[in-house]
């Protein structure tokens, strides 16, 4: 009896190259990918060119036998069938004579024991002679090519990208266990799957961190043009350069002292140019950080070094630099970085020139199409490129001879994410690169796998790099004591600055009805739950749907809800309070808002119609952050489904006026804004109204519906609960709020009053 291969599970993708002789036992692989990564894109590129070259590529179902398959089959196997080893072993030596004896044994192994498995499932003997037909056709149709590789020490390789079936499942299976591997895209998901196989019996499902659902473009096509493109690449390049990059790898420790490293004491290979790539956030001492940075930049001057320090940012090109680099109308990004590569020219030095080519074609085609960009923006920021490298190629370069190193400083703050493309580019050049920002409330854009962060706890706002001894500033011993004593009183000791902190994450109170009135007006550092972690405030609030009227009272009702009115309270006393129809001047953009679930949020600010650009800065980048998580949480049924993920964008760049300034004075440690929802009529929440009360409680409002009717008026667009529920009385109807400024209290009589009680 032949023993069949098993499934290994995955240490790593790379297993699946890997010869049959390295694999753990008689053992293939079989997974199944429901998410995608960077690395899982690399990995299926590498595997769709192994499938292309010794395998079978499968895009959408295969198809069922026809009839002229099957009258052929009939003809030359006829129909008969036995659940038999021997029989199964004889009709595909005559049918498949391509397969070597101990293949055939695989095969036939394999075929048998998937025919048991549905007859264990109950199958009649006239199913299995369906699937028997159906397998047959199939291997002769499709696969006979690659079945006499069965066995070889590089198992043919099997791409699917469909919805697959039953009987295609089964087949696959056949082929598993006869030797070959096999990979599964899932790009809309695993549930299809697992209605055929609940348990992942047959096949594993790749499971990694960092994994996302497939981009929409994603597909086989795709990744064959994206071989396509990494081939024309080559091309591109032309004479490609002698020297690569070893970017921080040779550096002895984690600092910034190691850039004075002199260029030949990093490393002797001829193959490499030993560069820095490092972003330095903070300072290690306040009091000599200034003279420190000093002695620094007179080193590398000392030592011949050429420096170029840029303050405060990079200067956007100007309108000349622009039209300096001459540009035409491309078809592709291919064509676009190509062609542009020809205004960098350095006469000083072939290899320098090759250098640079290289470098801005990979960062144009790695970057340029991220998102699905379109080619005129990705033309754009190659022109930026193209602009700095000739603003400050002179500076960096002029006699350039290997193996030297230029520095090339950028103090302050990487804002933009033109600037850091173009910090990038710089560290795939003989260039050490260095970003300095030591004042730690500033952002930086700047992301690279390659570059080694530093970090420090101490900020030091600074204007400019002290590349003269005049621009020194010595902090005095009494001013930084003045300064700690500051951080001091308002850390971890309950006292808090205005405006602290610019990070915050609601949280949800579960409470009783009679605590609502009196957490109400409380300060958020005094509910339950409240802390400040790592500079992020965690913010305890009320989140509740209060059903009918207690003791069936409904002045009563009214005047508790009075009481609850504060300066910091917007009543809605009907729905909607958002209608699809209101003017919205986001919704026509918000569809080039998002690109693979993930905000474009320097997009949104520099659009015209963007609306909370008068807001406090961090506010903007919090409530842009809150957006960010509402999508990510899918609080609204249809995110991610029927482009509902817009509606949420539109609907949350169009708050009230009344809204944005409870929002705009918000302090994370003090009271929080709050919102009172009254619905007595038989409305229910509209999409936008629920998307909106689900941002304002994700940025920190507190909210209470009152319904006193007790319907379903607020659940529909939430797949999950939503409103902690509290049933207090009974049920009313056609109740009409009155007008709370003039409403006045009952029940009090003179001598109360006088005292302040009711």
């Amino acid at each position: 009896m032949s023993i069949m291969f098993q499934q290994a599970a995955l240490e790593k993708l790379d297993n699946y190259f890997a010869p049959l002789a390295d694999r753990p036992g008689k053992s293939v692989y079989f997974y199944r990918f429901a998410g995608s990564s960077p690395e899982v894109t690399a990995f299926l590129q590498r595997y769709y060119e192994a499938a292309r070259r010794g395998g079978v590529i499968i895009d959408g179902r295969l198809p069922n036998p026809d009839a002229g398959q099957l009258a052929y089959f009939s003809e030359m196997m006829g129909m008969d069938f036995r659940m038999d080893r021997a029989f199964l072993s004889q009709r595909l030596s005559k049918w498949l004579p391509r397969m070597s004896a101990a293949q055939r044994d695989a095969v036939t192994a394999a075929i048998f024991s998937t025919l048991e498995d549905m007859l264990r499932q109950g199958k009649n003997e006239n199913m299995l002679r369906n699937a028997y037909i159906k397998y047959m056709c199939w291997l002769y149709y499709k696969f006979e090519r690659i079945l006499n590789q069965l066995g070889a020490q590089s198992p043919p390789k099997i791409l699917y990208d469909g919805a697959v079936s039953h009987y295609e499942l089964q087949l696959f299976v056949v082929l598993s266990r006869a030797g070959a591997d096999l990979v599964m895209l899932e790009r809309g998901g695993d549930q299809g799957y697992l209605q055929l196989d609940p348990d992942s019996a047959w096949s594993r499902l790749y499971r990694w961190d960092g994994l996302a659902p497939f981009p929409p473009h994603f597909s086989l096509k795709w990744l064959q043009e994206e071989l396509t493109r990494a081939v024309n690449r080559q091309r591109l390049y032309g004479t490609p350069p002698e020297l690569e990059p070893c970017t921080n790898a040779w550096m002895k420790k984690p600092e910034l002292a190691q850039v004075l490293t002199g260029a030949q004491a990093r490393g002797g290979d001829g193959r490499f140019f030993y560069n820095s790539f490092l972003a330095q956030y903070g300072v290690p001492d306040r009091l000599t950080f200034s003279g420190d940075l000093f002695g620094f930049y007179q080193q590398l001057k000392s030592e011949k070094r050429r420096v170029c320090v840029v303050n405060g940012g990079i200067p956007v090109p100007t309108p000349d630099e622009v039209a300096a680099i001459p540009r035409g109308n491309y078809q592709n990004i291919e064509q676009m970085a190509g062609d542009l590569a020809r205004n960098i020219q350095n006469s000083a030095s072939a290899e320098l020139q090759r250098l640079m080519v290289k470098a801005f074609i990979d960062t144009v085609l790695t970057e340029g199409g991220q998102g699905g960009a379109p080619l005129s923006r990705a033309t754009n920021q190659a022109v930026y490129l193209l602009c700095w490298l000739r603003r400050w190629q002179r500076e960096l370069f002029e006699g350039w001879r290997p193996p030297q190193i230029s520095v090339f400083i950028l103090f302050g703050k990487c804002a933009t994410e033109h600037e850091a493309r173009f910090l990038r580019l710089l560290a795939r050049l003989p260039v050490d690169v260095v970003l300095l920002q030591p004042d730690l409330n500033l952002g930086s854009c700047l992301r690279d796998p390659g570059l080694l962060e530093l970090r420090y706890e101490d900020s030091l706002p600074m204007e400019a790099f002290p590349a003269e001894a005049s621009q020194i500033r010595v902090s005095t011993a009494a001013y930084q004591a003045e300064r700690d004593l500051d951080s001091m009183m308002y850390q971890d000791t309950g006292l808090y600055r205005s405006q602290q902190y610019a990070k915050a994450e609601a949280v949800t109170l579960q409470t009783m009805y009679e605590e609502i009135a009196i957490l109400w007006d409380q300060e958020l550092k005094y509910r339950p739950t409240f802390q400040v972690r790592n500079g992020t405030v965690t913010l305890p609030v009320l989140l509740e749907k209060i059903c009918g009227v207690r003791d069936g009272q409904a002045g009563q009702y009214w005047q508790e809800i009075k009481k609850l009115i504060t300066p910091d309270t917007l009543v809605v006393p009907a729905l909607p309070w958002v209608s699809p129809l209101d003017a919205n001047p986001m919704r026509t953009c918000a569809t080039q808002f998002l690109r693979n679930g993930k905000l474009q949020k320097r997009a949104i600010k520099e659009h015209k119609s963007y609306p909370y650009g008068i807001l406090r800065a961090e506010m903007q980048d919090y409530l842009l952050d809150k957006l960010q998580l509402l999508l990510d949480q899918r609080t609204i049924a249809g995110t991610y489904q029927n482009g509902t993920e817009y509606t949420i964008i539109a609907a949350a760049l169009n708050l009230k006026k009344e809204v944005l300034r409870l929002i705009q004075k918000f302090d994370f440690t003090k009271k929080n804004p709050k919102l009172i929802v009254i619905n007595t009529s038989e409305e229910i929440l509209s999409l936008e109204d629920s998307i909106l009360f689900a941002f304002l409680n994700l940025l920190g409002f507190d909210i209470l519906f009152f319904v006193p009717t007790g319907y379903q008026c607020i659940e529909r667009y939430y797949p999950r609960p939503f409103a902690n529920e509290q049933q207090i009385g009974e049920y009313l109807y056609d109740l009409s709020p009155p007008d709370f400024n003039t409403l006045q209290e009952r029940g009090r009589n003179p001598i109360r009053k006088w005292f302040g009680r009711s």
